[in-house]
């Protein structure tokens, strides 16, 4: 039955939601020039322009988490964010001179979550296809033909 074993990759992205969240609060109050972390440089402006999409992120994690079957390609637009973000901040750190390594540890939560959204996504029996390619309403048929308890976590 598909509802039990989504159910880790649910409880992950649930997870990725709460990470996110408390990224959008450091972003909003914490983080920036003058403030607690002040290192990268970052104007206050673009602090609580960042914060504002990591609140954006946790919201679709949180409802997506609920019926993840059918927000599939969610968790693939995350997979590809957190990636960029991780190569992003490694290349920076590794060869950018003076770079701040502040935030270092953030890429290894955010590349663990990548590795657990792909784990979780395969052994609940979906493919690459689901995570990256959006369902045609043909193809909704077949999500639908299930039982609506099957659908959610």
């Amino acid at each position: 039955m598909h509802k039990s074993n989504l159910r880790p990759l649910c409880i992950t992205f649930f997870a990725g939601g709460i990470w996110d969240t408390v990224a959008g609060i450091l972003y909003l109050f914490a983080i920036g020039t003058g403030r607690l972390i002040d290192e990268p440089h970052t104007h206050s402006f673009y602090s609580v322009f960042l914060a504002s999409f990591f609140f954006c992120f946790a919201y679709l994690q949180f409802l997506s988490s609920f019926n993840i079957r059918r927000y599939i390609f969610i968790v693939g637009c995350l997979i590809i964010g957190r990636v960029f973000y991780v190569i992003q901040l490694y290349v920076y750190i590794l060869f950018v001179k003076d770079f701040p390594t502040t935030f270092w540890f953030t890429g290894i939560i955010d590349a663990a979550f990548v590795l657990l959204y792909f784990i979780f996504t395969f052994r609940g029996g979906l493919g690459i296809k689901d995570l990256f390619l959006p369902f045609r309403e043909s193809q909704k048929i077949k999500y639908n033909q299930q039982p609506a308890e099957d659908l959610k976590c």
